[in-house]
């Protein structure tokens, strides 16, 4: 019987152990964050996306806070994904596709650096993967205009309770149905592979 508990306990380890080496998180800023986190919430071997402030130096920002500029943080992403499902160049190009990365602190009518283009990295290999993956679209696509900023992860606060899941739970408001529908529609018929 101690032996079959033992191997139990040791099978549930090795599973919990494997998950967390399958398990990574990104984080990714293209505007604004209901945008992002309403395109890759449905995304295969996604498994949550979590709207916050990343990339300044403010502790505990609000969102009035960052909107104000005084902060240097942008509105982020977190996404936490399956390395066995997805990799992160497939989430880059998902990125790169539903935002613009050569408008500088802006998307569209979003307009400010809590708007920009930014991923946030969390060690020289992803570094290494996103600079080689904007350097070759941004030869090949985007004609050397990619302004997209790429720094060494440090914090992510989450954002307000009201801001999560912004679009599902808000589909009929004006900007999720003008701005964010024709995003997702895009992503899910040109990468229709992801969804």
């Amino acid at each position: 019987m101690k032996l079959l508990l033992t191997l139990l306990i040791l099978n549930l380890m090795t599973l919990i152990t494997n998950q967390k080496d399958t398990t990574k998180e990104i984080h990714l800023g293209g505007g604004c964050f209901w945008c992002v986190e309403a395109v890759f919430e449905d995304v295969k071997g996604v498994l949550s996306v979590t709207s916050g402030y990343a990339g300044g130096e403010s502790k505990n920002p609000t969102y009035n806070m960052v909107s104000s500029g005084k902060t240097k943080h942008a509105e982020i992403c977190k996404i936490t994904y399956n390395t066995s499902q997805i990799k992160l160049q497939e989430l880059l190009e998902i990125f790169f596709l539903t935002h613009d990365p050569t408008t500088l602190n802006r998307q569209g009518n979003d307009i400010g650096s809590h708007y920009r283009s930014i991923i946030l990295f969390n060690n020289s290999q992803e570094e290494k993967i996103i600079k080689n993956y904007i350097l070759e679209i941004n030869q090949n696509l985007y004609d050397n205009q990619i302004v997209t900023e790429v720094k060494k992860f440090k914090n992510f606060y989450n954002a307000e309770q009201y801001h999560q899941d912004y679009y599902k739970l808000n589909p009929k408001q004006p900007y999720c149905d003008a701005i964010i529908r024709p995003k997702i529609l895009k992503a899910r018929k040109i990468l229709e592979k992801y969804y």
